[in-house]
């Protein structure tokens, strides 16, 4: 029997994350709407729809998370319901998310605010969205205005979620709207995006002094499919620095280098981040074929992995990634994302726990984690995989056609967790 416990310090955040498009419904106004309607990137063509109805229930499953013990949520704000048409304001949204942000408070739960989380506008989209440099005055604009209303209910402030998941899928990949496979302005954008944080930070701190102001950063464990050849090597390096550090490096420092590329003096983006938000779900294994120039990913036979294309779980990863978060960068951390596709639960339990021991470990070798967000409180619409079945995140499992949840053993066991403040010697016994 496992006899040591462990647990997190006092101040530890024990909480879930969200996002606007995924859970709150009836969003037809931003580029993922459109997507939908147009085809090709979404399961089977589907929109949102009334996704989890949050817009008219949030806080019944605000009343959920109190059944976990949660004391911390990060959510979103849609743009497009705040600002619908270019530089006008809604106000009846801007005071529903006060009731949100009142209710969360209200049961003992602090609201981490995420400003963008995938989507934009239309009246944007048309602009050119990423790919415009007036972004970055549009985003400091929308950022002042939603800060000027909702500011007094969290000081704790998320600019951007998984800017380098948007920028290759949207820009690289082509799988995100607006479908583009172009690295020159896969670079553009990226220099777009960072600009647009570092105004977004600078409008918040002139705001709320006191305001703490970070990014949720997708980190992915890459690893040579073959060590010993160094193609397989350097492709990795090259993914691993392009993925993981590129952007964080012009947050901190102003400065980076793109491979093959110039150097990108950037100055007042340096210093621009309080905290790192650390998203953390896979490793993968990279293949670099030399005559095709084609990366692969690949699986060793027998290897845990998610469905699809999606990677292999790892937990060991998590402590690999907080380690190097901090030894680069010497910034508080929240795990702002840590999830499972699992629609029978059957892995769920063992990940939580599985990764919150490496959590843990870090916080024994005095990195400071300030909290733990896992994706997601509730089953909700899962971008290009929409409401595929085989990609549920939840605790609360959700029937999208009556809105009914069903709390999974995954919820109960995290639950405890958190009443406990970690992983007590029973728990990791049973």
């Amino acid at each position: 029997m496992v006899s040591s416990p462990l647990l997190f310090p006092d101040f530890f955040r024990w909480g879930t994350a969200t996002s606007s498009y995924q859970v709150e419904g009836n969003l037809t106004n931003n580029d993922w709407f459109a997507a939908a309607q147009t085809g090709g990137y979404i399961y089977q063509d589907q929109a949102a729809g009334l996704a989890c109805d949050w817009w008219n229930r949030a806080e019944e499953d605000f009343d959920r998370m109190v059944t976990l013990n949660q004391n911390a949520h990060r959510l979103s704000i849609e743009w497009s319901r705040i600002e619908p048409s270019p530089g006008v304001w809604d106000n009846d949204a801007l005071a529903r998310y006060r009731e949100m942000l009142i209710g969360l408070h209200q049961r003992g739960i602090e609201p981490m605010v995420t400003l963008h989380h995938f989507t934009n506008p239309l009246w944007l989209t048309e602009q050119g969205g990423w790919d415009n440099e007036a972004i970055i005055g549009l985003f400091e604009r929308y950022t002042q205005k939603v800060v000027s209303v909702l500011g007094d209910l969290t000081p704790i402030w998320c600019t951007i979620n998984e800017p380098a998941v948007m920028i290759s899928h949207a820009y690289g990949l082509g799988r995100f709207p607006p479908g583009i496979r172009d690295f020159n302005a896969w670079l553009r954008v990226a220099i777009n995006v960072v600009r647009s944080h570092a105004a977004s930070y600078h409008a918040i701190h002139r705001l709320l002094p006191n305001a703490q102001v970070g990014i949720a950063k997708h980190m992915v464990l890459w690893k040579p499919w073959r060590p010993f050849l160094p193609n397989d090597q350097i492709a990795t390096h090259f993914l691993e620095y392009l993925f993981n550090h590129l952007l964080l490096t012009m947050m901190t420092r102003g400065i980076t280098r793109v491979p093959g590329r110039r150097s990108y003096l950037l100055p007042e983006t340096a210093n621009t981040l309080d905290w790192i938000g650390l998203n953390y779900y896979t490793r993968y294994r990279i293949q670099f074929e030399l005559f095709s120039s084609q990366l692969k990913p690949r699986f060793k036979p027998g290897a845990m992995k998610g469905p699809g294309e999606w990677g292999e779980i790892h937990p060991q990863g998590m402590l690999i990634m907080l380690k190097q978060l901090w030894q680069r960068y010497r910034l508080p951390i929240y795990i702002t994302e840590n999830g499972i596709p699992d629609h029978t639960d059957a892995h769920r339990p063992e990940f939580i726990i599985s990764h919150l021991s490496q959590v843990w470990q870090a916080i024994e070798k005095q990195i400071p984690i300030l909290g733990y967000y896992f994706w997601s409180l509730v089953d909700n619409f899962e971008w290009t995989e929409g409401y595929n079945p085989s990609f549920r995140f939840g605790l609360f499992g959700v029937d999208f056609e009556t809105q009914e949840r069903h709390l999974r053993p995954s919820g109960k066991l995290y639950g405890e967790i958190s009443k406990q403040g970690g992983l007590t010697s029973e728990i990791l016994a049973r």
